[in-house]
């Protein structure tokens, strides 16, 4: 065998459609759209347009909402950790928290923050902090000996602090709070009514 007898084997090479270069290319002159009219030429875009008609995505109503300051969490499970840790990746005795999963491997990036769900089987003694966590993942983190930091609380907190803060310079008195129990509830009449004295 010499160099230029060297051949791919038959099949492994596939040539590409030439579209638009004449009769010849095995697409015709038309290049497989067709002939004339509108959906012939670029640009067109006649999704959902019904002749003038309302369209249907139109006559539809509207639900819901979409927060544009909602914040993207980055989601991690509770077996994920657990495998972490038993393929030494994840320091168990170390505080965990995004830079340390991401170091780890375990999630791609921390986002906004990370929050935990509980979904497996935790058995490893991990200090966690974190910006929420389900109520079976703190439960399951509690359980197995660990804590969980959630940041999500503090952060909450500080907000809370900043507006009472500002009420107070304002001379504006405290919201009166709702104590537990669906029976005490404060009416939105009472608020009212104690934020105009």
């Amino acid at each position: 065998m010499k160099l230029n007898e060297i051949r791919d084997n038959e099949g492994a090479h596939k040539k590409r459609m030439r579209v638009g270069r004449g009769p010849g290319s095995g697409k015709g002159k038309t290049s497989g759209r067709g002939v004339k009219g509108q959906k012939s030429r670029t640009g067109v875009s006649l999704l959902g347009f019904e002749g003038g008609q309302m369209p249907l995505y139109m006559r539809m109503p509207k639900r819901g909402f979409n927060n544009p300051n909602a914040l993207k969490l980055a989601e991690v499970n509770l077996w994920r950790l657990q495998e972490a840790v038993d393929a030494g990746k994840l320091d168990a005795k170390a505080e965990v928290n995004g830079a340390a999963l991401v170091a780890a491997g375990v999630i791609r990036r921390a986002k906004d923050g990370v929050r935990v769900l509980g979904t497996g089987e935790l058995k490893a003694k991990l200090n966690l902090v974190v910006w929420s966590a389900s109520s079976g993942a703190k439960k399951a983190v509690e359980a197995a000996g660990g804590s969980l930091t959630e940041q999500r609380i503090e952060a909450e907190a500080k907000a809370a602090a900043r507006v009472e803060k500002r009420n107070a310079a304002k001379g504006k008195a405290p919201a009166p709070k709702a104590p537990k129990g669906d029976a005490n509830k404060v009416s939105a009449r009472a608020k009212r009514t104690a934020a105009k004295a």
